[in-house]
């Protein structure tokens, strides 16, 4: 009976020791594995560019948590690329930590989204469209006017941003954010050693309606080689200026979501860009397009079967000179079908009228299965 019950005591010592030895940091048992990926079907009738393709529009996968509750953290990769530029894929999109401990002061550090208008920093699937507005991919570090290469609207800083101003229901009535940046895009150390500066503020006089104003000032640079009215220049550094502002409204009531914002851009590009994370020592600015730019959307996306079915329409224009003659019109019509909350069947048509073309309009077709995990 004592041997049986010494062997009992050493086998349940055994068991606690193993026990210790796994026992693993909390914050590790708070890391979430997450991630998504955007099927794609496009046709198109552009003269002289027709397509009839399938594609992969996006594929992510992300890893996220928190730090004895106060910090938040967040990796997230893209494996999949345009088919020329395979090579520069997977790569770091999101790489950054936040400080949340008050909800009117968090500070971010790393690479995210920049802080401008509201479409930016929404997730890809929940922004509705097959794309997103042109405001946002020529203006916003997508395929940016400038000559940036694409960077998903991101770019490596530091962020301050709050809410603040609570009701007497303690919903707050005011949102602040700026942030400094490298100006360069994901992934690359500044250049000119001049950073961007971007700001936000926006109310909340009722809930779900958000009415902003945003401000960018900056440059973009490149080291290389270009001839201007002063001569040759040979491995030298050429930064043209970026100021950017944008007006933003959005109000979702009732399961009905209308957003529309306006972006303005005054600055150079460089005419050789930077596509698909390609570098390039051109410096030649494309004097062509001229220095000012803008463009603005209006959108609404409206419950035929509520949390099912969704029908949306967008007026999406965009004037790389800020004239009509350089203007690229899209006008747009489909629907949103959720399987459930994790698989997506988005569909819509498209009727482009794009002035920089010799006929300038054109039909699209666009069919997006979207799952997340």
């Amino acid at each position: 009976m004592k041997r049986l019950f010494a062997v009992t005591l050493l086998v349940l010592g055994f068991a606690a020791l193993a026990q210790a030895e796994t026992k693993l940091p909390q914050w590790i048992n708070d890391v979430k594995l997450s991630g998504y990926v955007m099927t794609q079907y496009q046709y198109s009738d552009q003269e002289n560019a027709k397509s009839n393709s399938f594609n992969i529009r996006l594929g992510r996968i992300a890893l996220e948590g928190r730090i004895q509750q106060d910090w938040y953290w967040k990796v997230q990769l893209q494996f999949n690329g345009n088919t020329s530029t395979l090579g520069n894929s997977p790569r770091v999109v999101d790489a950054f930590t936040e400080w949340q401990k008050y909800s009117f002061f968090k500070v971010k550090v790393g690479q995210f989204k920049r802080a401008f208008t509201f479409e930016n920093p929404m997730h890809p699937i929940d922004q509705g469209f097959f794309s997103y507005a042109q405001a946002i991919n020529k203006l916003c570090y997508f395929s940016d006017r400038s000559g940036v290469k694409a960077s998903n609207g991101r770019d490596i800083g530091v962020q301050v941003q709050g809410d603040f101003l609570p009701n007497a229901r303690k919903r707050n009535l005011l949102h602040y954010q700026i942030g400094v940046y490298n100006g360069q895009g994901i992934n690359t150390k500044d250049v000119d050693q001049q950073k961007d500066v971007i700001g936000g503020i926006w109310v909340m006089p009722v809930a779900g309606m958000r009415l902003g104003v945003f401000g960018s000032e900056g440059t973009y640079a490149r080291k290389g080689n270009w001839t201007d009215e002063s001569g040759e220049h040979k491995g030298e550094v050429r930064k043209l200026p970026q100021h950017r502002y944008a007006i933003s409204g959005e109000y979702k009531v009732s399961d009905w979501t209308f957003r529309s914002e306006y972006v303005h851009s005054t600055g150079k590009a460089f005419k050789v860009s930077e596509s698909g994370g390609n570098g390039t020592t051109d410096c030649t600015v494309n004097e062509a397009i001229g220095s000012k730019a803008d463009a603005c959307y209006a959108l609404v996306i409206a419950p035929v079967v509520s949390k099912k079915l969704y029908a949306k329409a967008r007026y999406d224009l965009y004037r790389q000179s800020a004239e009509w003659g350089s203007s690229r019109t899209q006008y747009e019509a489909g629907f949103n079908y959720l399987f459930n909350k994790n698989v997506q069947l988005n569909a819509e048509y498209m009727r482009v009228n794009d002035r920089n073309l010799a006929k300038p309009n054109y039909n699209m077709i666009d069919v997006q299965l979207d799952f997340r995990f």
